[in-house]
């Protein structure tokens, strides 16, 4: 028993440490906007059996069918909600992009405290669009195969007959899948140069090439065993074809570098090319296709930063690692480590657990989640609409239409986050919802009779001045204008 305490080494507690930070850096309050909508039609699968349905949800697209290639994700987060709600999502996310976190240590090297402050940067970078969304297992599904692309070219021995299955297992979870064969293409790309420019090590030999692209082409086979069948090759292409897409949804937009948020990406980039330069190792041809098209990827869309740090972080580790043992600033192993040190080294782990858990409590508490809902849902006028009875249909902010589906599906929605239902309805949406000049013809078109809208809407100015609506509620948050008829509309026929 105290030989197994003493292996606790210094550079053992701190793997463990490191792990801990990084699941308290993604346990976040599980309140995101599309979260709902994934819940609802996950326990519509769960109840019908249906992944393809035809959309009752919303009086805009009533009877359209609706084609989600996440199906099997929406029943998993549905089933996890049910046994935990708010607590199971934030764990959902958590152990997720730890998970994802955990293959790019693995995939990199050197001594866990500089690679701790390298997984921590990363998991800054990466964390932006970390949420409790069907876009995680894409998140794990790309570090797992970037990760076996490394040990496949590092040492040549890494496993590949399990590619097929993880990439169809992909395919039912998140239309991301796509992104593993541009990883795949990028791969044979870099390694094929290689051999004929004969740069570096001179690539990958052409059979363990072959069989790479022999089991990726059994998995292309495989992908239309899915409930969309043959439509599951169109559905990614599809989805980046949805008009409007880049220029109203927040995550498909290039990143805002004048945000805070973005400076961790900064961060990577710079800490990226210090690390190449300082290690005076030429960087891999293979591995700058991949990480210059991630990079490309970020700067087209933000929802793809958690790609770009999941190729940067082992790179900016290895090279890091050979700059630090030219310089002979390495640290020497222990394999046992003193009575006194190995105690403090579990009272230091206990401490950062205890930590971890304490935010997480706080996450998921009731008064937490409460608190959180208030302040980004409509909760009060939700309240105020099951009093009254208007007349005519809805119109409501895009960011609420997921929450409205889930605690209000007795009022169909005008648009909720389900982009690949509505598609060119997007237009239409945002022509109204930013007060446009033709916001009127939207609303006589949809006989729409009730706005929820944000209080501080573009739409509400024009609300105001309108003769025929009546602001009825206003909070904070949200604010309901209820039509109202005028004297000449009145009059008998």
């Amino acid at each position: 028993m105290a030989r197994m305490i003493r292996r606790l080494t210094t550079e053992r507690a701190a793997i463990v440490i490191v792990h801990l930070l990084l699941f308290a850096l993604a346990s976040r309050v599980a309140i995101d906007p599309d979260m709902w909508w994934q819940l609802r039609m996950g326990e519509q699968i769960v109840e019908t059996g249906d992944f393809i349905y035809a959309d009752s949800f919303s009086h805009t697209q009533t009877g359209k069918l609706h084609k989600y290639h996440g199906g099997l994700a929406q029943v998993l987060m549905f089933v996890s909600w049910r046994a935990g709600g708010h607590l199971s999502m934030t764990l959902f996310t958590a152990a997720l992009a730890l998970a994802g976190m955990h293959c790019a240590y693995r995939a990199g090297r050197g001594s866990i405290y500089m690679q701790g402050f390298v997984l921590v940067l990363g998991a800054a970078c990466a964390s932006t669009f970390w949420s409790p969304r069907p876009q995680m297992f894409t998140f794990v599904g790309a570090a797992l195969l970037l990760y076996l692309l490394r040990r496949l070219q590092q040492h040549g021995d890494a496993v590949l007959w399990p590619l097929p299955v993880l990439l169809w297992l992909w395919s039912n979870l998140h239309g991301g899948f796509i992104v593993a064969y541009l990883f795949i293409a990028g791969f044979v790309l870099g390694e094929w140069l290689k051999r004929v420019v004969g740069v570096g090590d001179g690539g990958l030999s052409t059979p363990v090439l072959c069989r790479l692209c022999a089991l990726t082409l059994l998995s292309l086979l495989l992908l239309p065993v899915n409930p969309l069948g043959l439509s599951i090759y169109s559905a990614p292409f599809e989805t980046l074809a949805i008009p409007g897409l880049r220029s109203f949804i927040q995550e498909w937009k290039p990143p805002d570098f004048a945000q805070p948020i973005t400076w961790s990406f900064v961060a990577l980039l710079a800490v990226l090319a210090l690390s190449v330069v300082a290690s005076r190792r030429r960087l891999d041809l293979t591995v700058a296709i991949l990480v210059g098209g991630t990079a490309l990827m970020a700067l087209y869309s933000g929802r793809h930063l958690s790609l770009f740090a999941l190729t940067a972080v082992p790179v900016v580790s290895t090279h890091l690692d050979i700059f630090l043992k030219r310089k002979g600033w390495t640290l020497p192993r222990r394999l046992l480590e003193s009575p006194g040190r190995a105690a403090l080294n579990l009272t230091l782990i206990c401490l950062v657990a205890g930590g971890t858990l304490a935010q997480l409590r706080h996450h998921s508490s009731a008064s937490g989640v409460e608190r959180a809902l208030k302040l980004n849902y409509p909760q009060g006028a939700l309240q105020f609409l099951a009093t009254v009875s208007p007349e005519g249909k809805l119109f409501n902010s895009y960011n609420w239409g997921g929450y409205l589906i889930y605690h209000a599906p007795e009022l169909p929605v005008f648009i909720d986050g389900r982009t690949d239902l509505y598609r060119d309805f997007l237009g239409e949406y945002t022509s109204a919802a930013f007060g446009g000049p033709d916001w009127r013809d939207v609303f006589s078109r949809h006989d729409i009779g009730i706005a929820l809208i944000e209080s501080e809407s573009p739409l509400s100015a024009r609300l105001e001045a309108a003769d025929d609506w009546r602001l009825a509620y206003r909070d904070a948050v949200a604010s309901v204008y209820l039509r109202q008829r005028l004297p000449s509309e009145s009059t008998d026929l």
